[in-house]
């Protein structure tokens, strides 16, 4: 519990710091130390940083790993992943190695288009709505030629305008849905301020019209917003081949193998409860990319988990087919990314992430970002229906184990090695540790420590 404060915003860092410390922590002094030893060495990028947010007091780190050898494409990519998740950035490589080998992903963009709204309400007749809507629509382009003009002229802007009548669910509720092409940025900046301006085109053209009443002349604006939900800005990825080109694995043919995988897949797409599972495996491989190349990971989420959902029943996004001697494995996801604007030209980190990648345009990162998830899929599914997800993922937890244990880099290695042909389950390696320590439980480690 802590004593509540009013102008928190206003002070200073430090000033913030040491409130928090003082309040909130048994030694405000270790408090302090830990929070100033995340800090950045350079003071200039430690203000760069602090200026991103608000009340910014130190930095969290997340580890920047490195997924190489993906053919996207033709193209060879070192991919980078930004995620606190161990056996992420594993399964993904071992995944892009795996299909190097046999053609690698094959990406392509099925559209860019992203989607905004004028949300407002109107109780006048309908018809003279449509009427005004006819006789305003070219004026909404018109009147926001100064805000599209940069757009324009890197070919994207407004595709289209359209009045949607939404009464039936909430009475008088109509919107303004508008199309736009943003290119090589997100857009969330440029699609609000188009439709910001909309709005003030239509509340001054309806107080003009003549077949409208004075009742009839006034609409509510309830908001202007774009949606991250984009399902008309797609990306497909896919991976296949010859099945005999599997290879057996695990004890299994590569044609039980790949009816395995396919029944695995199916289930997903019937059953939520798995396909949630699925998807957030989905998910690990492709929020790590967008997380280190500077994009928006939660509007990704939340696009991608609507789109599972589209058929009015959440299912999986990735899907497989075995037919005619031939594996095939795909995905189909809303991508809404930037490669310019926000924070890829100001963090240093998204800034060399994006050069690793070579500098890629949006459409370009959208094939990335959807073979990576695809990639991560494979080898969660394949590990799956093989071997079991436990053998692998608990050998990239075990050092997270021995590094809550405050084990040695002797002792690390040592455990290491006697797991190296074992799972090495939590209780286990808590034992091993135990009798390297000569001491009977974990509680004699804690006191040792």
């Amino acid at each position: 519990m802590h004593t509540p404060i009013k102008g928190f915003s206003k002070l200073s860092k430090e000033a913030k710091i040491e409130w928090i410390s003082n309040e909130m922590f048994e030694n405000p002094e270790q408090a302090w130390n830990t929070l100033k030893s995340y800090w950045h060495t350079d003071g200039a990028v430690q203000k760069l940083h602090d200026d991103f947010i608000e009340n910014t007091i130190t930095n969290y780190f997340l580890p920047f790993g490195v997924a190489p050898n993906f053919l996207i494409n033709g193209k060879h990519y070192a991919i980078p992943m930004a995620i606190e998740e161990s056996s992420v950035v594993a399964a993904a490589s071992k995944s892009a190695q795996f299909w190097m080998k046999r053609g690698g992903f094959k990406t392509s963009i099925i559209s860019t288009t992203k989607i905004g709204h004028v949300h407002f309400i109107y109780t006048g007749d309908e018809e003279k709505l449509y009427r005004f809507f006819k006789e305003v629509q070219p004026k909404l382009e018109a009147g926001t030629a100064e805000l599209t003009a940069n757009m324009r002229a890197r070919g994207g802007g407004i595709l289209s305008t359209a009045l949607i009548n939404k009464s039936d669910e909430l009475e008088g509720y109509y919107q303004i849905e508008t199309r736009f092409e943003t290119c090589d940025s997100m857009g969330a900046n440029f699609i609000n301020s188009c439709l910001e301006q909309f709005a003030k085109i239509m509340q001054q053209e309806i107080g003009l019209t003549d077949y409208m009443s004075d009742a009839e002349k006034s609409i509510q604006i309830v908001m202007c917003i774009l949606s991250n939900y984009t399902p008309e800005c797609l990306v497909r990825a896919e991976v296949s081949c010859a099945i005999e080109d599997l290879n057996a694995d695990e004890g299994i043919t590569p044609i039980e193998f790949a009816e395995k995988f396919k029944r695995a897949v199916r289930i997903a797409e019937i059953e939520p409860y798995r396909a949630t599972t699925h998807n957030k495996g989905i998910m690990n491989g492709i929020d790590a990319v967008v997380l280190a190349t500077g994009n928006d990971f939660r509007a990704v989420e939340a696009a991608c988990h609507t789109y599972a959902a589209r058929n009015g029943k959440y299912s999986s996004l990735t899907h497989c087919s075995v037919e005619n001697g031939e594996f095939k494995f795909w995905i189909e996801i809303p991508l809404s990314l930037g490669v310019v604007g926000g924070l890829t030209t100001l963090h240093p980190m998204v800034k060399f992430a994006l050069g690793m990648l070579g500098k890629p345009n949006a459409s370009e990162l959208m094939g990335i970002i959807a073979s990576s998830g695809l990639a991560q899929n494979f080898a969660a599914l394949r590990a799956l229906t093989t071997t079991g997800i436990q053998k692998g993922h608990m050998k990239m937890h075990l050092f997270n184990i021995l590094n809550q244990l405050e084990a040695t880099e002797e002792e690390k290695q040592t455990v290491a090695a006697f797991f190296k042909d074992k799972v090495p389950h939590h209780k286990d390696v808590v034992n091993k540790f135990c009798e390297l320590r000569g001491v009977k439980s974990p509680s004699e480690i804690s006191k040792n420590i």
